[in-house]
């Protein structure tokens, strides 16, 4: 699944965080937190980062918000987060930055929409924030959008398109509004003095064939790295189906230098589901590892037991839950893989396939448990102890084939 051979960009540090393509791909996220409400924020850009967020971004959108960052940037950091946190700006974006220094100063990279930033003064507008990145030292994202593309421009190319002697499909000229108007916007950010390697550009769409569109032939007329995400991609299985879908189609052609997976959560849902969903992304096309695979068997007329289901998740909350002293202590755990398996079909070749693996009695078998390791047969489990005798045999294995690195050591 790796590309043959990944889109050559140029590379935009935000802050310690290097977007391009000589290096991994990028999980970020955003916060939907009223930002005013600094706790409120500063908690859950705190628990997006330990989900693995690597760039969080808030809504900046009026005065309040703007004033409430370098509070929000001190809460984080007091919580052990430091992640760089990204202003997401629009319509009024420029006279926010000016007005509050400080919140220009906390943020580690500004969004600008130029679809939104300000009618017959867009330019000037667009001009501004682009000043005061360069002041303060920040990167911009030029994140053009399908839903507030700039209506100038879109009527400008579809009055050309119509006095055309063929014209094309409204759909086409959609994408090359978008694309002109994101490549216009990064010209006219370098004329003010922006470096071109402080540029990153997005075009959002809600489609995944249009994604996949706008995203191959915008990749083909520039090397700014690329945000890769469907917008507003939806509720739940389908918001998740929808972005792996556009996104693993772009990735697997090797474009794409950051990805946001836009899920619209459930009420009181938990924000860091679009994190995980993102990183299996990369993890399933083989592109990172953030955490030890699970491979279970969906389950047939062979287990009508339920047992190794319940036990698939258990183990998977277990690894998920020691992820964080495993990843400190133990370097290359997150590419260790681990199979579950009901039954005798598949059972004991999925197991011997995974670093370590449990193959469990399926309705009728002999009721044992077959644990391998390496491929090869370390043990057979019996009894009501299987859950916790395997996931001691998992840690042992972690000890064992994953040492602790010097710095783990000492800090023990």
């Amino acid at each position: 699944m790796t590309p043959l051979h990944r889109r050559t960009t140029t590379t935009t540090w935000i802050r310690d965080v290097p977007v391009g393509s000589a290096y991994p791909i990028v999980v970020q996220s955003m916060t939907n937190t009223d930002t005013a409400d600094a706790a409120a924020t500063a908690d859950q850009v705190a628990a997006l980062a330990d989900a693995g967020s690597q760039l969080v971004r808030v809504t900046v959108n009026n005065d309040e918000a703007a004033a409430a960052l370098p509070e929000i940037v001190r809460r984080a950091a007091d919580q052990g987060c430091d992640v760089p946190i990204i202003g997401d700006f629009h319509y009024n974006g420029h006279l926010l930055l000016a007005k509050h220094p400080e919140c220009a100063s906390a943020l580690a990279k500004y969004r600008i929409n130029p679809g939104n930033v300000g009618g017959k003064r867009r330019d000037e507008n667009f001009r501004t924030i682009v000043q005061i990145a360069i002041t303060n030292e920040k990167p911009v994202r030029i994140g053009v959008n399908w839903g507030s593309l700039d209506q100038d421009l879109l009527t400008q190319m579809m009055d050309e398109n119509a006095h055309r002697s063929e014209p094309v499909d409204a759909r086409d000229v959609y994408i090359d509004a978008m694309i002109a108007s994101a490549l216009r916007s990064a010209e006219l950010a370098e004329e003010v003095g922006l470096a071109h390697d402080r540029i990153i550009i997005s075009a959002k769409v809600s489609g995944v064939a249009d994604l996949v569109e706008v995203y191959r032939r915008l990749a083909a007329l520039c090397d700014y790295p690329l945000h890769l995400g469907l917008t507003e991609a939806g509720l739940g299985m389908k918001g998740i189906v929808a972005s792996t879908a556009g996104l693993s189609i772009l990735l697997v052609e090797g474009i794409g230098d950051t990805i946001r997976v836009s899920l619209t959560p459930r009420p009181n849902g938990d924000r860091t589901e679009e994190v995980l969903v993102a990183q299996q992304i990369l993890q399933s096309l083989g592109l990172r590892s953030f955490a030890p695979q699970v491979t279970a068997c969906p389950g047939c007329g062979r287990t009508t037991s339920t047992f190794f289901q319940h036990m698939a998740e258990d183990i998977q909350a277990y690894i998920r839950e020691q992820m964080p002293l495993w990843r400190e202590r133990h370097p290359g755990v997150e590419e260790m893989r681990v199979a579950v398996m009901g039954c005798v079909v598949n059972g004991p070749g999925e197991s011997k396939h995974a670093n370590i693996g449990i193959s469990l009695p399926g309705t009728f078998e002999e009721p044992k448990a077959p644990v391998y390791v390496d491929g090869k047969l370390l043990t057979t489990l019996r009894g009501e102890r299987i859950v916790g005798e395997f996931l001691t045999i998992l840690e042992q294995y972690i000890r064992t084939r994953y040492p602790a690195a010097p710095a783990a050591l000492q800090a023990r």
